[in-house]
């Protein structure tokens, strides 16, 4: 399932083609896909066309693109009827959704689901497409809302105080630079449980999945149930600088990719599944530990429905853990 990295490969790719275009035409191939939006594709298509797109934002792993009406306001820039954007197109990804940017030309995918056209622009795909294999994802209309702590809604090119009524409910991630840590230790060290399990509360800090909780971990040599209500907080700062460092280190090589399901906007699978430390390398040698002459395996373990990753020498485990 895509994690915080593939969003904002995908995020960073849209902006490049789709900011500032309108949608000329929609086509819902599969109604399944519309689940999420509750009045139906007709509403969906209305609403759609003619809209302009003013930017794409992400926050945690939501991603959305802010509309407004398509004629340009006095300086130029698209703007509502009010001035300011109150709707956005929301996608929610799942676990094998694909925005896809096409040339009309190029035949449609075995499992396309929803087909956007845009206004002309020079060198761009004529065509935004939604592709999505096990349809657990989709697309939606939704409300913009006032952020609470009046700052952007998340990572954009325009920091609008609005956030998509949906992602509302979920903390800024380690890649916001409206992140504050303060008020993230204040909340951990208010919960009683693993610091993996907080890691993967979007209402504390988003973005972070399964699979770069366990490589924060393991670069900050931190077992996944040192408990919260105890950490020191250089151990919060370790672990958050760490998150970030594997984030931006994925960022670079395109994401995670683990089979042909997830690709970004430009139909590329991601390469940072062959620089990951912990996360599925059980029975194999530590890589830290190696270096300093230490034989010791990586262990998996069950955790949450699902695994937990971890080296038994450098993230030894804790005498009163919370599991």
């Amino acid at each position: 399932m895509p994690e915080l990295p593939e969003v904002e490969v995908v995020r960073r790719g849209l902006v490049s083609w789709v900011r500032g275009r309108t949608i000329t035409g929609v086509e819902v191939l599969d109604p399944r896909s519309l689940r999420r939006h509750a009045l139906g594709p007709g509403d969906f298509i209305g609403n759609l066309q003619g809209a302009r797109v003013l930017d794409v934002v992400r926050r945690g792993k939501f991603l959305w693109l802010p509309l407004a009406d398509a004629s340009p306001d006095a300086s130029g820039s698209a703007a509502a009827s009010d001035g300011a954007a109150n709707v956005a197109l929301m996608a929610h990804l799942g676990m094998s959704g694909q925005l896809l940017m096409q040339d009309a030309e190029v035949p449609d995918e075995k499992h396309l689901k929803i087909r956007l056209r845009l206004s002309p622009a020079a060198g761009m795909p004529e065509q935004l497409r939604f592709v999505d294999q096990r349809i657990f994802g989709g697309l939606f209309l939704t409300s913009l809302i006032p952020t609470a702590d009046g700052g952007p809604g998340g990572l954009a090119e325009t920091p609008l105080p609005l956030i998509a009524e949906e992602a509302s409910h979920i903390a800024r991630d380690p890649l916001d630079p409206h992140f504050s840590f303060d008020l993230f230790y204040r909340r951990l060290r208010a919960r009683r449980t693993g610091l993996k399990r907080a890691l993967l509360d979007q209402g504390l800090v988003s973005g972070i999945g399964n699979i770069y909780a366990d490589e924060a971990l393991w670069l900050a040599k931190l077992h996944y149930a040192r408990a919260t209500d105890r950490m020191r907080r250089a151990d919060a700062e370790r672990v958050l600088d760490a998150a970030r460092q594997v984030m931006t280190d994925a960022l670079a090589a395109g994401g995670t990719s683990f089979d042909s399901l997830y690709v970004n906007v430009n139909g590329s699978s991601g390469y940072f599944e062959r620089s990951l430390n912990a996360y599925g390398r059980e029975g194999q040698e530590c890589r830290r530990c190696a270096a300093n002459g230490i034989v010791s395996l990586i262990k998996r373990e069950q955790f949450m429905n699902r695994s937990a990753h971890t080296c038994p020498v450098c993230q030894p485990r804790p005498r009163n853990g919370r599991w």
